[in-house]
């Protein structure tokens, strides 16, 4: 018991100082970026929509971080890398509130491009130090879903990608809630195939969405690439789903790519 008030402190200022300070920051530094006259009929100022965001994920990597290896979890090169990444995402969500037509309309695709590209450095510098843990999965998982859902709606309330697209956004969080329903049953949740089908087709969608967040690459071609990119996903998600809930034919869930 004492050691569990002992470390109140620290896991106050991880859950909620951290998060505070951060979303503060970033609302600051982005405040000035948007051109006023350009704010003027949206409730919600987008540096105040990236901050919140940006709350979210500092508050899930407080909530996730070992009070007693707090240096070596969040000053880690992986994992600061990761949660680069969530604030560059942050970013992104905050242009759901704002026109296409502003001067700033490379920003999202800049910083969701960047992001994917962090996502592949993340992992290979996590195997090559050595810091390959079970926070830097759980974090790199959230980021990526969250990523998923913000870069995707942007597209969408911009014109450059069509609504069902949001189905992609929409299947990460359906997968989960199987695997968390299950164990709230106490039922077994089984292990999805042995592929990397998967992390290659997350790969692809990164780098479709941040070419369809591209201002100067035509929407119709995009509307039209959309259909074929998102249908592997789809598939590749239900096939997952169907695999840790036991429901899977014994030949499909041993296969290797």
């Amino acid at each position: 018991m004492a050691e569990r008030y002992g470390d109140l402190p620290v896991r106050v200022g991880l859950r909620v100082a951290m998060p505070v300070v951060g979303a503060l920051v970033l609302a600051v530094l982005l405040r000035g970026l948007f051109p006023p006259d350009e704010m003027f009929r949206w409730v919600f100022h987008p540096a105040s929509i990236a901050g919140c965001c940006w709350a979210g994920q500092l508050w899930y990597v407080g909530r996730s971080v070992d009070t007693t290896r707090i240096v070596s979890t969040l000053v880690g090169l992986a994992n600061g890398l990761t949660v680069l990444r969530g604030g560059l995402y942050a970013v992104v969500a905050g242009f759901v509130v704002v026109p296409p037509s502003t001067g700033l309309a490379w920003l999202p695709a800049i910083c969701y491009g960047t992001g994917a590209v962090l996502d592949r450095l993340d992992g290979a510098v996590a195997r090559t130090v050595g810091e390959q843990t079970e926070l830097g999965t759980r974090l790199d998982m959230a980021f990526d879903t969250f990523g998923f859902v913000a870069a995707p709606l942007v597209a969408v309330l911009w014109g450059r990608l069509p609504v069902w697209y949001l189905s992609i956004s929409a299947a990460r969080y359906l997968f989960l809630s199987v695997i968390y329903w299950r164990q709230y049953r106490d039922r077994p949740v089984y292990d999805t195939p042995d592929s990397n089908l998967g992390k290659y087709l997350a790969g692809v969608q990164m780098a479709f969405i941040t070419v369809a967040l591209v201002p100067t690459v035509p929407a119709a071609l995009v509307w039209t690439a959309a259909p074929v990119v998102l249908a592997p996903s789809l598939l590749v998600f239900g096939r997952d789903s169907l695999a840790v809930s036991g429901r899977l034919p014994g030949s499909l869930a041993s296969g290797r790519d």
